[in-house]
Order: structure tokens, then C-alpha cells, then sequence
């Protein structure tokens, strides 16, 4: 009997590495740190665990994605620092609130808030007109707070662009906020907001995204660690982790071959899958 509890045990974790290696490589690809797809499987598989319980899981394993991707889209040279040092600033006391929210808000309730999000963010993107790979000029003068950025990729790429620093501080407490709650990483809402509010080009955005998501998922996990909502959820941690630490290097590889406008629609199309199913049960009952 032994021997087959442990062969199942030994079964579930290889699915969950094997969950985590696809959230690796599809979340670092549109720089979302994964946290959409986790979640809502963790929300499938445990309907009886709280939601603190299941977002401490996907915090911690989005911050090991976050981290491994950033280390490729490091060596890419894609990374735009200054601009992620100053949002990641900005999202850490929204990711220490949102992740002491999280621990009183009933399961329906959280499940009904998380399908309406990834519904809204889902149908934002596609409604967006089609977006252009690179911005090789500046935009005109957005107010005081203008900032401007030339970067230039390890492959030689060249790109500037120009946005509103005070928009992206505001902007990014409330993705800290509404990510560590939620605990899908905030890159869903993140990468659209650098692309479309801050004229960030999408192979960058996505880039600073996981930065960004690093030190944020880090915040977070250390709040529902000293809570203690994350040691009931070690074992399934560690196996996501591990997975998520084999494919993000290859979603980091496979981002700079695909097209931005097919980044975006496929997280469109994933997201709005996902919000459907999450959202499911409340028309079906």
C-alpha cells in the first residue's frame, strides 16, 4: 500500500513540474510571470483550500518564473532598469495590502472577482488596435513628468520611446495591489499597461514586466510567509517551481521569434478561456 500511495504522490508532482514547465514557458513568453494559468488550476484542483492558501502558491512560484526569466531577458539586454526599479518600488506596499486582503475574502467571492478580471483585461486586448514591434522616435511631450529612454538590445536593436513616470508609479501600486490579492503575478495587467498607456515596445515591455514581477511576487511571498498561508502549500511549490525553472528559459528564447501582435492575441484568447471557465459554475448553478 505503501508503495502505491507513493507511486501516486509520485504522479502528481511530476504533473505539477509538468504544469509548472508549461507556466514557465508560455508566462515568461508575454512576460506575465504565469500566475493567470496558475491559478486558475490550483483554484480547480483544491475547491476546498482558501484563496490566501492558493495565491502564497502562485506568488512563490511566479517569483522563481519572474527570476528565471529575468535572467534571460537580461542577457537579451531587453530589460529597461531605471523604469523597472522605480514601478517595482511603486507595487511593493500595494503587494503587501493585497496579499493581507487576501486572507478575508470568502472563496466565491474571490473566485467571482478573479473571472470578471481575466474577462475585462481579455476583451481590453482585443479591442486595442494592432500594436507596432518597436518605437524607434520619441512621442511627443506627455507633461512634466516625460521621461525618455534609449535602449539598445544585446542583437543591436535600437529603441525609444517616451512616457508619463507618474502614471506608471500610480499605475503599478494598483497592479501590486490587484496581483498580490489575486496572486497571478500582475503581468497580465502590467504588459498591456507599459504597451498601450506607456508606449513601451512589446518585446521590452514584456521584459521589464518580469523584472518587475520578480521583485514583486518576492514582496508578496514574504507577507503570506509571515502570515503563514504559504507552509501548507510547500510540497506543491516546490514541484511548480522546479517546472517553471526549466521553461522559462525557453519561453525567453521562443519571445524574441514571435510576432507582438500574436504575443497579445494569445494572451487575449488564453485569458478569456480561462475567466469563461472560472466564471462557469456561477451561470451553470
Amino acid at each position: 500500500m505503501a508503495v502505491l500511495i507513493d507511486h501516486h504522490a509520485a504522479l502528481v508532482y511530476a504533473g505539477f513540474i509538468l504544469l509548472g514547465f508549461g507556466t514557465g514557458v508560455y508566462g515568461t513568453l508575454i512576460g506575465a510571470g504565469g500566475g493567470f494559468i496558475m491559478m486558475p488550476v490550483l483554484l480547480l484542483l483544491f475547491p476546498d483550500r482558501s484563496p490566501d492558501e492558493l495565491t502564497a502558491i502562485s506568488l512563490a512560484v511566479v517569483f522563481f518564473n519572474a527570476l528565471s526569466g529575468s535572467e534571460q531577458y537580461a542577457i537579451m539586454k531587453r530589460i529597461d532598469y531605471k523604469s523597472g526599479l522605480i514601478f517595482a518600488a511603486a507595487t511593493i506596499p500595494g503587494a503587501v495590502i493585497g496579499a493581507l486582503n487576501t486572507a478575508v475574502v470568502a472563496r466565491p467571492f474571490f473566485n467571482l472577482i478573479f473571472g470578471i478580471l481575466l474577462l475585462a483585461v481579455a476583451v481590453f486586448l482585443l479591442l486595442q488596435p494592432t500594436i507596432k514591434e518597436n518605437i524607434n522616435s520619441p512621442t511627443p511631450h506627455l507633461g512634466r513628468f516625460t521621461v525618455s529612454r534609449h535602449l539598445v538590445e544585446a542583437h543591436g536593436t535600437a529603441s525609444d520611446y517616451s512616457f508619463n513616470a507618474a502614471l506608471g508609479v500610480v499605475m503599478s501600486f494598483f497592479v501590486g495591489y490587484i496581483s498580490s490579492f489575486l496572486g497571478i503575478g500582475g503581468g497580465i495587467i502590467h504588459v498591456p499597461a507599459l504597451v498601450y498607456l506607456l508606449n513601451f515596445p512589446i518585446h521590452i515591455a514584456t521584459a521589464t514586466s518580469h523584472f518587475i514581477l520578480a521583485i514583486m511576487a518576492l514582496t508578496g511571498t514574504m507577507v503570506h510567509l509571515w502570515s503563514g498561508a504559504w507552509v501548507h502549500g510547500v510540497n506543491e511549490t516546490l514541484s511548480l517551481s522546479l517546472g517553471v525553472l526549466l521553461g522559462a528559459p525557453l519561453g525567453a528564447h521562443f519571445s524574441g521569434r514571435i510576432k507582438g501582435h500574436w504575443i497579445i492575441r494569445g494572451l487575449a484568447a488564453a485569458l478569456g478561456l480561462v475567466g469563461v471557465r472560472i466564471l462557469f459554475p456561477f451561470f451553470a448553478g
